[in-house]
């Protein structure tokens, strides 16, 4: 091997060196900033969805971790759902209160409509928010309690107030408003309110769980 081909491979190995170590010191530094970050950024993540369900099931109806409680559901029709969605079973003193459920309204003016819904143990809306949307702006964006307050009036309602055939907004002869214009919005989340109700209706009795059974201890015979 010639002087140069030896230079140049010292070179050669130099750099690699030089770049490995600035690999290995760039991943200490990431895998650092991660570990002390990481429970912060949960932390506040969880505080959010804490905040977000209490927003439609209040807490006085709980007393478990409600988040703790969330459970995947498979996609359903009367849900709107494409994707497995999730729901919060709600508990206080260990007896079936309440849940939260995620809802899409799929016939949007543009497009999907993401809902939370928070339903107590007889059936009654406590609560619905929309977490997500693509509204046009001053026109179908009211559905966001940001925006307005037109979301409030599901709060109360239930399968029997109103009854189901009006179960619509007002244009259409149903209990519901909505703003001239833009009827297209309320009606695709009016619908998908419903359609979480009769999701509910349908699913109430598997959030309940049974009483534990209590086995019967033998009577020891005391032998003469």
């Amino acid at each position: 091997m010639t002087p140069l081909m030896q230079a140049a491979l010292r070179n050669a190995l130099r750099t690699s060196v030089i770049l490995m170590m600035f690999a290995v010191v760039g991943t200490a530094m990431l895998a650092f900033t991660h570990d002390r970050t990481e429970p912060t950024i949960t932390r506040g993540r969880l505080a959010e969805k804490r905040a977000l369900l209490g927003q439609v099931l209040p807490a006085a109806l709980y007393d478990n971790d409600l988040v703790a409680s969330e459970q995947s559901v498979p996609p359903d029709n009367l849900l709107g759902t494409r994707q497995p969605s999730s729901l919060w079973v709600a508990r206080r003193g260990g007896a079936f209160s309440g849940v939260v459920l995620e809802a899409v309204a799929p016939d949007g003016y543009s497009g999907d409509i993401a809902l939370l819904i928070g339903i107590d143990a007889s059936g009654t809306i406590t609560g619905v928010r929309v977490t997500a949307h693509r509204e046009t702006p001053g026109l179908g964006d009211y559905i966001d309690r940001a925006k307005s307050v037109w979301i409030d009036q599901f709060a109360g309602k239930s399968l029997a107030n109103p009854e189901p055939q009006r179960w619509r907004v007002a244009k259409d002869g149903g209990a519901f408003d909505s703003r001239a214009g833009a009827t297209v919005t309320p009606r695709a989340v009016v619908k998908a309110v419903k359609g979480a109700l009769d999701y509910f209706t349908r699913q109430r009795a598997g959030y309940i769980a049974p009483a534990p059974v209590k086995e019967d201890t033998p009577v020891k015979e005391n032998s003469a």
